[in-house]
């Protein structure tokens, strides 16, 4: 069967406040939408309850009942930032996580499967309270059978106190005795059910539904739905994108400062062209050592904004590593980025700076025809041919352009059939081959698989010519590109697939 959990940290945006502000968790403190004396507030901790601070109040309301109260805002974006890193950190416990779009404090959790990994559910449920605990959250975890359900029964708990259901019959009960309003259903229609006397979760479930939809309309239909509703609703869950890592172990232990740079500086690209694909920019940056001593050192650079420009990372990195004091050589190098949003113009600017510098082929491109001639560069091109080795022409090549690669179906891997000029002479074939058919050297062993035969005959205008194609597999896995010229009676390689 099925099992889901919701985990809930109360007042999630309070919680944002006095982590931002811990000096605070002792003092009356109010989450406003402004930081103005007419700013409304909306979260309050329980010592400014104490004092009749309510949320709806005015701040200067607020400062007008306790002198001591201390207040600041907490906006969308860093509720969802906080919502963000939440859910990374809840997927360490479970593959699939769903916050909530209608309340950032709720995060839905498949916790199917789990039986393997932890002794019981409940300890699965305390070691994710421990780790939001050490990250300077407050939270409570209910499991049980039903999206609906396990959140009911996360709201209505106080914080760190978990619940786990054993069957669908004792959440269904526990779900009937929640009040309506630790439920996060809209005011309007709260207070309606208050004034019809209905006060816990039972007795909205005991309205008939299309009392509900006909009152109350589609909304708290839906609503009313979900709660009577046993069988499980399937997770949403979000796609957390893979972590932008990269690394390279090395031969011998290193000691020089510029040698490790010089490492670092192509994974550093290939994690910014990551990060560019993501349209992300580069906010963090973590990198490790492991030394020849079997210690490690782990350091964090942060630029002074979100970029993409390798030229200020490598700069940045060269600085960290040039002011380390290492025990032992480096053996291992780590790094790993943080990303976040990048604007239209960081992206811009990356794609304006190609990693393939056109200026300097071209001046190699100078040096090679100055040396071996002006002949010495050439491209391929496609020509009007019977023949294979007539179907391109090779012509000068003046300059190299920018490639303009297509896209290419992800299950199909192309492959590239290069053509020896002139073909090479092999062996005539025995009648009888005891060790096989040998094409190529001794390590590549004898041909396993032919696909064949492809004819082609023609020339009689000038010269005629019939040949007999195949391609053939040897033991070693090559496949190589052969015919039998039929009036020469005589075997060619022509060239090998790829």
């Amino acid at each position: 069967m099925d099992r889901a959990a919701c985990v809930d940290l109360p007042a999630l945006p309070l919680q944002i406040l006095l982590r931002a502000h811990p000096g605070w968790r002792d003092q009356p403190v109010a989450v406003v939408d402004r930081d103005k004396p007419q700013g409304v507030i909306q979260w309050v901790n329980e010592r400014a309850r104490a004092s009749r601070i309510l949320p709806g109040m005015r701040y200067a309301a607020g400062l007008a009942l306790e002198s001591e109260l201390r207040a600041g805002v907490v906006t969308e974006a860093m509720v969802a930032d906080e919502v963000a890193r939440v859910t990374r950190r809840l997927a360490r416990y479970t593959p699939q996580v769903e916050p909530s779009e209608r309340e950032p404090n709720i995060f839905w959790l498949n916790a199917s499967g789990l039986d393997r990994l932890y002794p019981s559910l409940e300890k699965w449920a305390d070691c994710i309270q421990s780790d939001l605990w050490h990250a300077g959250y407050r939270s409570v975890v209910a499991v049980g059978f039903s999206k609906y359900g396990t959140y009911a029964a996360a709201v209505s708990r106080g914080a760190g106190r978990n619940i786990v259901f054993q069957d669908q019959d004792q959440e269904q009960a526990h779900l009937k005795s929640v009040p309506i309003d630790r439920l996060g259903i809209e005011r309007q229609l709260r207070d309606a059910l208050l004034k019809l006397g209905v006060r816990t979760s039972g007795g909205f479930l005991d309205l008939p539904a299309e009392s509900v939809r006909k009152r109350f309309g589609a909304e708290a239909h839906e609503l009313h739905r979900q709660a009577g509703n046993r069988e499980w609703t399937p997770l949403k869950p979000v796609d957390l994108p893979e972590p932008i890592a990269r690394k390279t172990v090395l031969d011998y232990a290193e000691t020089n400062h510029e040698r490790l740079l010089t490492l670092a500086e192509p994974l550093l690209r290939s994690m910014l062209d990551s990060l560019a694909d993501r349209r992300e920019a580069l906010a963090r940056l973590r990198f490790r050592l492991e030394l020849d001593d079997k210690t490690r050192q782990d350091e964090t650079l942060e630029p002074a904004n979100p970029t993409l420009d390798e030229g200020q990372l490598l700069h940045l990195l060269r600085l960290r590593l040039e002011s380390l004091s290492l025990s032992a050589g480096v053996i291992e190098f780590r790094l790993r980025a943080k990303g976040t949003p990048a604007t239209q113009r960081q992206l811009e600017l990356f794609r304006e700076k190609p990693r393939r510098d056109l200026a300097a082929v071209q001046r190699a491109f100078a040096r090679v025809r100055a040396e071996l001639g002006n002949d010495a560069l050439v491209r391929a091109r496609l020509a009007e041919g019977h023949l294979p080795e007539a179907q391109f022409a090779l012509i000068p090549m003046k300059e190299l352009k920018r490639p303009r690669p297509e896209e290419v179906d992800s299950g199909y891997r192309p492959l590239a059939r290069r053509i020896l000029l002139p073909p090479v002479g092999l062996p005539s074939r025995a009648r009888h081959e005891p060790d096989g058919w040998l094409l190529g050297d001794l390590s590549d062993g004898p041909v396993e698989e032919t696909h064949g035969p492809h004819i082609v005959s023609g020339g009689w205008w000038a010269r005629e010519t019939t040949r007999v194609y195949y391609y053939a597999r040897t033991r070693s896995g090559r496949w190589l590109w052969v015919y039998q010229d039929m009036i020469r009676r005589r075997w060619f390689l022509h060239g090998e697939v790829e």
